[in-house]
């Protein structure tokens, strides 16, 4: 049970085939844009109703969660997103009600948008799985809860965790009124699922480390990515477009938005052509688009394309920031540069400049030519990044924590 955009779903199709592999009915209970995806990865789909991607998708979304708007305008966007937010989040919680009560599961694996198996796990103990593709769910000492996004001292950081905590427990309160459930139940009792209920963050210890203080039911279990490209065949254009450069850039926003996608895309063009970069542009869902009358033998446009085709091909990546793009660009050994956007991928964003696997990258927001330009330049250019991510690569590709994800979810 996932809600959120496509890379949301990713961790738990891949979940999903290692159980499916152990020979478990798998279903997946998803937002319905992504039936068609559960449908090529051969398991049942349940919907969890449209209306929170059409919420997303909207112009207030676009306002609200990508560059381009600012100020008074933004504000009152996150002011009407809030507002269809609570219709479609009310839809969620009552399909998630209907499908657990409907398919009585052994088990369910859920992130954290799905809080009604939260209220479920009390009467199931020990059935639900809390799975976290984002870093800082938990406490770290030396840093904030994800959403705050930074490190705010000792003190700071775990009044941070607290905090987000106390907004998912009254959340989760929300949704029993929503629900009508007439059974009692306490602040202390949903506190103590969040903080000892079985979790897997699905991220690579290399990138993520473990820290020794934790509970031993919060584990960090790899990343894994699913292969997608049998019934995918590359254009013969694209495949002599990365034959014929030495060095090429894939870019991509993935599936966030903004309000300004084509001046973007001319922005990041005109700074390619300038410095005689190669890139494969991927405008996938509408992040980028190609600007009319762009005909360049340094710039190939994709509408889509399997990650794991390309990133082995390519020299490096400039992208969103979501979890399994970041990791599996690493994964195949590639720099990286993230132009956030929204929560998580500003946290990804520090991460890969601590490591050294890329420059510091420019929120959305904040992106213009002269700041950019000095970052793309960087990027193909620093031989510290391309050592530095093959090292990471070495680790990734050794990790394998298939089993033990697996006997975590069923033991």
């Amino acid at each position: 049970m996932s809600i959120g955009t496509r890379g949301d779903m990713e961790p738990f199709l891949s979940i999903g085939e290692i159980l499916q592999g152990k020979g478990h009915h798998v279903i997946c209970a998803f937002p319905g844009q992504f039936e068609g995806v559960v449908g090529d990865a051969n398991f049942k789909f349940e919907s969890l109703g449209t209306k929170y991607i059409e919420t997303l998708e909207s112009k207030d979304g676009i306002d609200a969660m990508g560059g381009g708007s600012a100020g008074i305008k933004k504000y009152f966007a996150y002011v009407r997103l809030a507002k269809y937010q609570k219709e479609a989040n009310k839809e969620l919680v009552r399909r998630q009600y209907e499908i657990i009560k409907k398919e009585n599961p052994d088990r369910i694996v859920y992130n954290g948008k799905s809080l009604y198996p939260v209220i479920w796990e009390l009467k199931n103990r020990g059935k639900t799985v809390f799975v976290s593709p984002l870093p800082y769910m938990h406490y770290v000492k030396e840093h904030s809860h994800v959403v705050f996004n930074s490190n705010l001292g000792t003190f700071l950081n775990k009044l941070s965790f607290s905090l987000a905590h106390f907004g998912m427990v009254t959340t989760i309160l929300i949704i029993k009124k929503w629900l009508k459930l007439t059974e009692r139940i306490s602040r202390k009792e949903l506190r103590n699922i969040l903080k000892y209920n079985k979790t897997i963050y699905t991220i690579s210890p290399s990138l993520f480390s473990r820290p020794h203080y934790w509970n031993k039911n919060l584990k960090i279990l790899g990343f894994y990515d699913r292969k997608k490209t049998d019934d995918w065949h590359p254009d013969k254009t694209l495949t002599d477009f990365i034959s014929k450069h030495n060095k090429v850039l894939f870019i991509t926003f993935g599936s966030m938005v903004n309000a300004e996608p084509e001046e973007k895309t001319h922005m990041i063009v005109d700074i390619l052509r300038r410095n005689k970069i190669a890139a494969v542009i991927n405008t996938a869902d509408g992040g980028l688009k190609k600007p009319e009358g762009i005909e360049s033998g340094l710039i190939h446009f994709v509408r889509q394309v399997p990650y794991s085709w390309i990133f082995p091909k390519i020299y490096g990546v400039i992208h969103h920031g979501g979890s399994g793009t970041t990791q599996m660009a690493l994964k195949y050994g590639c720099p990286t540069m993230i132009i956030p956007h929204i929560i998580d991928q500003f946290v990804w964003n520090k991460i890969i400049y601590k490591l050294g696997l890329g420059p510091k990258g420019i929120s959305i927001g904040r992106l213009n030519r002269k700041n950019l330009e000095t970052k793309i330049i960087d990027l193909v250019n620093n031989e510290e990044y391309i050592m530095k991510a093959a090292r990471i690569a070495h680790q990734m590709q050794r990790e394998d924590f298939t089993e033990e994800l697996y006997k975590t979810i069923i033991g």
